[in-house]
């Protein structure tokens, strides 16, 4: 079937896509297009990678847009909705309207009505149903990417909760689901009244194997000889195995999977030995200046790392990189510029990193709940594996596990070449997850009676697959019991009614027990519960306590850091480890800084506790030594973290004291010291400097810089001398002029000033921990 053959398309898209080279539609697609997707029939398509599911995708929404209706496109990644997003973007040359959110939970995003494809992940479907966007209601087509991620535990229920939600709510929709081969794709279809597309097509052939002593033995018994000497990794014989050809079309990428960010890192590096010799001159310059990119990103050792494996055609690829880096590294990789990329496997999970070979070097990862090493699940290998091979630009893919022994190839073999994915399971039916979404499920009215909560409940994956009844409605009764004491939700026998509290911790998308905690706290900071004596209080008491003899409470001096510790105690923030030494020195600073904390310390002798509150002091220092303007580098290495671990903390923190801002507004509490906090982290700056970050362009490292001249606000930024300002900002006239017109200056123009003497590289700056060295920070 010819694209222009297919029905019910906007007129032009046909002939777009043959004019983009494909001449007809792959196995996979034409079954689609025969079960009815371009009919608005619900569909669960369980292909390979690389088979064709996004166009299946496109071809039901861009129907559903001729028949005058909307789309709406589910990721499980942010990295992803761009990427999609910007695949989507060519059809607006047919008149099609694309939009993307990923972010901001607590906006219904009105300017998105006005799209006709919105892409978005599944956690900001959510928060849209929840905080009642109208324009919702207008979808006529839904498509969930990467379906098979509802097994995970952290993401899978808001997946499977937001789908059921958007079926009830649009009764019509058509629902697309896509994946990778499942083990049940059957039930998948079942629950989401589908037809089900399943095939094991793919327009390139995948060779799955494992390498064992100097071969690869594949799955139909057939071998590949790739040699190792005695003094060479397997990984580096291998890579340089696909990279052996005598033109840039014989030579291959190659994609490593390990199970750690070290590891990782690590196995980048060692590659760059390999890689480096097949640069031409040409690739050479071009990744000299992608590494100059990746440095400029962030002053990190782990950016100057990777920065030094890019330039020689290698590259590693985890959650501790920015989200700068990250694309850096996928744009040079799927351009056959980085010959490898050693990675964990969030890579798997959708983005379009295809190469010619996928080495699964690790197959076992530490399971904290075990305590142990644990194999990889087969969906998850498999989707590793589903990597390897780019249609159009290789004639083959192969994917590689690696065994020390003949033992090994054995267990290998049989546990992932042999196997089959298991089966998606729904991981609906446990407190954490049900918690949110029993919430959200009353406060949107979705359910004002628990008949009608264990109804909608019935329409989820969990109640088509489950054969115990009696699970749910228990885990259920326990979250509406946990949601009343804590004043979320108002019970009248079987009536369900959430209260004011409960429909605004619903609508900032927090785990109520996230909200729980900063309630706790704030009610702390404004009247500190008074305790005579230690057994009385329970907990551990600070000396100025256990000395008086009265029943007063010290106040509470609420500082950035006891906000900070405060958000960082939530489920909702993921908290730093305490490695070796740690719990001594935060267990210091917990006694000498106890009068800023936002609720009673825990007794040493509750260990899971106290270890808790000083990983969360620990997270709550970076916060501050953020806000402190501590260099990004000093940082990173203080808490053996990623300069991408940095500003995930940060946009969490943010997020989390917005929250807490709009708590604090409804328990009629002051918010100022919370603002304070929320503005200092975001902007990375003291206080002093909170006036010129919020002009355009000045960071924190240029606006430390202008106060240290002695441009203090905006008012300086308007009325100072121009010389003054632009020998605090080294000279750069170009950016001096700019943020002068960003700071309402009448004539910012430095036309008729002369060039003034700035300080330079070689002149040194002051050391130490004070303010005096912040003054030229990396922008963030």
């Amino acid at each position: 079937m010819r694209p222009t053959e297919v029905p019910q398309l906007p007129a032009g898209v046909g002939q777009t896509l043959e004019a983009e080279g494909i001449d007809a539609l792959y196995p996979p697609q034409q079954a689609a297009v025969e079960a009815g997707v371009t009919d608005g029939a619900n569909l669960v398509a369980a292909v390979p990678t690389a088979s064709g599911k996004t166009l299946i995708a496109e071809l039901a929404m861009l129907s559903q847009v001729d028949r005058g209706g909307k789309a709406l496109y589910i990721v499980p990644l942010r990295a992803l909705a761009s990427e999609k997003h910007d695949e989507f973007g060519r059809w607006e040359e047919q008149g099609v309207r694309i939009g993307v959110s990923t972010g901001n939970y607590e906006s219904t995003e009105g300017w998105l009505g006005a799209r006709d494809i919105i892409v978005a992940t599944s956690e900001k479907v959510d928060s849209l149903l929840r905080n009642g966007a109208s324009w919702v209601e207008e979808i006529s087509c839904v498509v969930i990417d990467e379906v098979h991620l509802i097994d995970d535990v952290s993401r899978g229920p808001t997946l499977e909760v937001t789908v059921a939600k958007l079926r009830r709510l649009i009764p019509d929709l058509q629902v697309v689901a896509l994946s990778a081969t499942v083990g049940n794709a059957d039930v998948m279809a079942e629950w989401l009244d589908a037809r089900l597309i399943e095939s094991t097509w793919r327009p390139i052939e995948l060779r799955m194997g494992v390498h064992y002593g100097n071969a690869i033995t594949f799955a139909d018994g057939s071998q590949r000889e790739v040699p190792v000497d005695r003094s060479e990794r397997p990984t580096a014989a291998l890579v340089a195995d696909t990279l052996a050809g005598d033109s840039a079309d014989d030579q291959g990428s190659t994609l490593v999977f390990v199970n750690s960010r070290r590891n990782a890192e690590a196995a980048a590096e060692r590659l760059t030995a390999v890689t480096e010799s097949v640069l031409t001159a040409a690739e050479a310059a071009e990744l000299r200046a992608v590494a100059d990119e990746a440095r400029a990103a962030s002053d990190t050792d782990t950016a100057a790392t990777v920065a030094a494996c890019i330039e020689a055609g290698a590259a590693f690829h985890h959650a501790g990189l920015t989200s700068t880096h990250r694309r850096l590294i996928e744009d040079a990789f799927r351009a056959r510029l980085i010959k490898a990329v050693a990675a964990t496997p969030t890579l798997a999970a959708g983005v379009n990193t295809p190469s010619r070979r996928v080495i699964v070097r690790d197959w076992q990862r530490f399971d904290a709940t075990a305590g142990a090493m644990a194999p990889l699940a087969v969906l998850e290998v498999h989707q590793m594996m589903g990597r390897a091979g780019r249609p159009g630009r290789d004639p083959y893919g192969e994917a590689v596990l690696l065994a020390k022994d003949r033992s090994g190839f054995d267990e290998l073999t049989e546990r992932y070449i042999e196997a089959e994915p298991e089966p998606v399971d729904s991981k609906l039916a446990v407190e954490p997850a049900l918690r949110t979404h029993v919430l959200a499920t009353i406060a949107t009215g979705f359910a004002r009676d628990r008949p009608a909560l264990m109804a909608f409940f019935d329409q989820t994956l969990y109640a088509t697959q489950t054969a115990d009844v009696r699970q749910l409605p228990l885990v259920v009764d326990r979250v509406l019991e946990y949601l009343a004491t804590n004043g979320f939700i108002e019970r009248d026998g079987e009536q369900l009614t959430a209260t004011a509290m409960g429909h605004t911790v619903s609508r900032l998308y927090l785990d109520p027990m996230s909200a729980a905690e900063v309630i706790d706290g704030l009610r702390y900071a404004a009247s500190p519960p008074a305790a005579t004596d230690t057994e009385a209080a329970g907990t551990f008491q600070p000396a100025s306590a256990l000395h008086t003899e009265t029943a007063e409470a010290d106040p509470v001096t609420v500082t950035p850091l006891g906000v900070y510790h405060l958000i960082a105690r939530t489920p909702d923030m993921y908290r730093l480890y305490l490695r070796s030494g740690d719990a001594r020195r935060y267990g210091e600073i917990c006694y000498e800084r106890e009068g800023e904390l936002l609720g009673r310390t825990p007794s040493e002798f509750e260990e899971v506790r106290f270890e808790e509150w000083l990983s969360a002091l620990k997270t709550a220092r970076m916060l501050e030594d953020w806000a402190d303007e501590v260099d990004e580098h000093r940082i990173a290495e203080r808490y053996a973290v990623g300069p991408g671990d940095i500003r995930g903390k940060v946009d969490t923190a943010v997020w989390l004291l917005g929250a807490a801002e709009a708590i604090a507004a409804e328990l009629d509490l002051p918010a100022a010291p919370i603002i304070e906090a929320r503005r200092r982290v975001e902007d990375g700056v003291r206080a002093e400097l909170l006036g010129l970050v919020s002009i355009r362009q000045v960071g924190r490292k240029r606006a430390r810089a202008l106060y240290d001249a002695g441009v203090c606000d905006r008012e300086d930024l308007r009325t100072k001398p121009k010389a003054q300002i632009l020998r605090a900002l080294d000279g750069r006239r170009r950016t001096t002029e700019r943020i002068l017109e960003n700071a309402g200056r009448e004539d910012p123009s430095l036309e008729d000033l002369e060039e003034v003497a700035v300080r330079t590289d070689a002149e040194p700056e002051d050391a130490g921990e004070g303010p005096s060295d912040q003054a030229r920070l990396g922008e963030f």
